[in-house]
């Protein structure tokens, strides 16, 4: 069967963002209109996910890097800018996959992998996070491997990081959580901020 290809603007993606190297994995999926442009992704993300911004970011198709040109970037990493590229421009079959990096120093690399392209549904509003699973780890964890030694320290009061981590955190921090209704009232929001911004 041949792989969809998006002939329209209007068209909407979904698509499945993974955290890589999770066990059991982190991901969301989402559906999102093709035309977004990558910028507008990266925001799309940052909330599904449960990032807060912190940091630089960038998208990585083959061997194409783009985000927001930055004098932090090194001379050999030509960085395309994001906001001039849209989702359907750098991914128009269904089945193409590429990655998004945040916070460099952390390298918190995620999968995306566009699963369908459909039309839009009249009286639905995009972009709308339709599943996830897990909670986002904590920004400035350590990346992947410091967020298993935080999980682990947080999960054995004998621990010697136990009480500072759970100080750290405000108290708690639960693992399997995933708040599917407050992701979409944050995208909701997001789709109301820039609507306002245009005006």
């Amino acid at each position: 069967m041949k792989a969809k290809e998006s002939t329209t603007e209007t068209s909407i993606y979904q698509i499945k963002v993974t955290l890589e190297d999770s066990r059991p994995p982190i991901w969301r999926r989402l559906l999102v209109p093709g035309d977004v442009t990558l910028a507008q992704l990266h925001d799309i993300i940052q909330i599904a996910m449960g990032w807060e911004g912190y940091h630089l970011h960038q998208f990585i198709v083959g061997k194409t890097y783009y985000g927001e040109p930055h004098p932090d970037y090194e001379p050999w990493a030509e960085m395309r800018d994001e906001r001039k590229v849209t989702l359907r421009q750098i991914a128009p079959r269904e089945g193409m996959k590429f990655r998004y990096e945040y916070d460099f120093g952390d390298s918190w690399l995620h999968q995306i992998l566009v699963e369908k392209i459909l039309p839009p549904e009249p009286g639905k509003g995009y972009p709308v996070c339709i599943k996830g699973q897990r909670a986002c780890p904590p920004e400035d964890v350590g990346g992947i491997w410091g967020y298993y030694n935080f999980l682990e320290a947080i999960q054995d009061p004998e621990h010697p990081e136990h009480e500072d981590y759970l100080e750290w955190i405000g108290g708690e921090f639960d693992p399997e959580e995933f708040d599917l209704e407050g992701v979409n009232k944050a995208l909701q929001a997001l789709v109301q901020r820039k609507s306002r911004a245009r005006r």
